[in-house]
């Protein structure tokens, strides 16, 4: 690991003015796509699932959990994951909130069980069980599964009446995100989604498809509606299966981005606290998140991108935005405003989000090298996709209780199991090289 060059080690504490500019940054580069993760996962169920004050909140608390279990020594910040976007909307249809919520807190316990065994056995393992041929189909699904839903909220779906207004804003927002991700520059750069969500907004209040009554009815300030299990709903462990296999594909994403962190800071921190304390951090956050009625947590790249840009890697910086977070939770004006961000925006941002979340599952192939000249390989991979892709699902039932496996989940574990216990293929030698071997022993002997 090459020697820090940041301007403010992890530990150190900047100046108050600049502590607070710095944090409020941070803020920015999470808002976004923390916002977008309640917003989508409703869209997608048809109904309220998560709210955007609780996923605010939830965000702030699980990143002051992972300082707290990281001991201060790991500048990530944690927010709304969108690997769960699909998983947590089938999950409400099939066990309502209880379900959904049950799923997202069983999560949070896999993450500290798989820290628990990697503190006492290393993660090898984990490489083992979780490949890059793996992690970057469960990836690309995450991405093409919600496809659909992206070209609803656009407004072109086959046989519906195309309207203007929306197909004008959703282009605007989508060729502004674009633009921003491709041709911008410094802290802009790391924000296009947010930029493009603004400029679309924007736009669609210009043409009339904003209705702000919920802002002038809101409060200026509102205690976010927390579901809280035996208080709001019992425990529901029918819908577990749908939900916790995406663990595996967010651990290896934590994994990656605490690699990249280390890299820009000259630390390594899966070292330095060490995975099993990072992983215990984020995993207890989410099952703190999963209590309150808030989405998955996960490590987000685009603060370790605000890190890599200021070269300022202090937890004081993350922690001071983390408590920014949780009072924005608290603003009613402020998050009804976010709630009346019309379908036409978020189509258009989707489309180029569930594009970016695909493409970063081919590009795990690509830099990882994965040799599609090898049988197996292609067959884990294909296997894979169909399923994930393709609707399939498998429900066990025994009496009352039903259990379903489905889409991203299914495929998650077969090519898992296929990855384990399908045999390497042999590689064949051509025939002159098997002439030359023999030929070679053959002069040896005599």
């Amino acid at each position: 690991m090459e020697k820090s060059k940041m301007l403010l080690d992890v530990n150190e504490k900047p100046a108050v003015a600049k502590w607070i500019i710095l944090a409020i940054q941070h803020v920015f580069a999470m808002f976004g796509a923390t916002i977008l993760v309640p917003i989508l996962v409703n869209a997608g169920a048809g109904e309220t699932v998560l709210t955007i004050p609780v996923a605010l909140v939830t965000s702030g608390i699980g990143t002051l959990i992972y300082i707290l279990c990281t001991r201060g020594k790991s500048p990530v910040y944690l927010g709304s994951s969108f690997a769960f976007i699909a998983p947590l909307a089938a999950a409400y249809l099939k066990g309502g909130l209880s379900g959904a919520m049950t799923g997202v807190m069983v999560v949070g316990l896999i993450y500290v069980v798989f820290a628990t065994i990697i503190r006492f056995t290393g993660k090898r393992w984990l490489d083992k069980l979780l490949p890059p041929v793996v992690i970057g189909p469960m990836i690309m699904i995450i991405g093409l599964g919600l496809a659909p839903s992206a070209i609803s909220q656009v407004g072109l779906v086959s046989g519906a009446e195309v309207e203007w207004r929306g197909i004008f804003v959703a282009a605007l927002t989508f060729l502004v995100t674009a633009i921003v991700a491709v041709r911008g520059k410094g802290f802009l750069k790391i924000i296009p989604f947010l930029v493009g969500i603004v400029t679309g907004y924007i736009a669609a209040v210009c043409v009339g498809l904003v209705d702000f009554t919920p802002v002038v009815e809101a409060a200026f300030f509102s205690m976010p509606q927390f579901a809280i299990p035996f208080v709001s709903y019992v425990p529901n462990f029918s819908a577990i299966l749908t939900i916790a296999p995406i663990a595996l594909v967010t651990m290896a994403e934590h994994i990656g981005d605490h690699t990249s962190l280390s890299n820009i800071i000259g630390k390594d921190l899966l070292k330095e606290p060490g995975l099993d304390k990072t992983l215990l951090g984020d995993g207890i956050a989410t099952l703190v998140a999963g209590l309150l009625g808030g989405p998955a947590n996960t490590t987000y790249g685009e603060n370790t991108s605000v890190v890599g840009m200021t070269k300022i890697a202090s937890v004081w910086v993350i922690g001071l935005a983390a408590i920014f977070a949780i009072c924005l939770g608290f603003l009613g004006k402020f998050t009804a405003l976010v709630s009346t961000i019309p379908n036409a925006v978020l189509g258009g941002v989707s489309l180029l989000l569930y594009g970016f979340i695909a493409v970063n599952g081919l590009k795990v192939l690509i830099q990882n090298q994965v040799d599609f000249g090898k049988t197996k390989n292609v067959v884990v991979a294909s296997a894979m996709l169909v399923l994930g892709l393709g609707g399939a699902a498998i429900s066990i039932v025994s009496g009352d209780v039903a259990v379903t496996i489905s889409g991203m989940s299914l495929a998650a574990i077969v090519g898992i199991l296929i990855n384990l216990f399908l045999p390497e293929e042999k590689e064949e030698t051509p025939k002159k090289e098997k002439k030359a071997k023999k030929e070679e022993k053959v002069e040896a002997n005599v």
